[in-house]
């Protein structure tokens, strides 16, 4: 649980850093990041592709998917 919070921090707030734009604070960040890596398993999963079992495996899952997340979010608030 710790781990899953730590890694989607990380992811969080580094696709917001690759999304480029305002932010949405670190705490969105961390929920953004622990969905994303929901989300980012959830189509790695589906497209046959297991590279979590890792830490940085993970923290790529995690980050692909909090970058589909926010680039979703931002998406549907235009």
């Amino acid at each position: 649980m710790i781990w899953t919070i730590i890694i989607g921090g990380i992811a969080g707030w580094l696709a917001g850093k690759i999304m480029r734009g305002d932010g949405y604070g670190i705490i969105i960040d961390i929920i953004l990041g622990v969905v994303g890596g929901w989300l980012g398993g959830w189509i790695f999963g589906k497209l046959g592709l297991h590279i979590g079992s890792s830490l940085i495996g993970s923290l790529v899952v995690a980050l692909i998917g909090s970058i589909i997340l926010i680039w979703l979010v931002r998406l549907i608030k235009k």
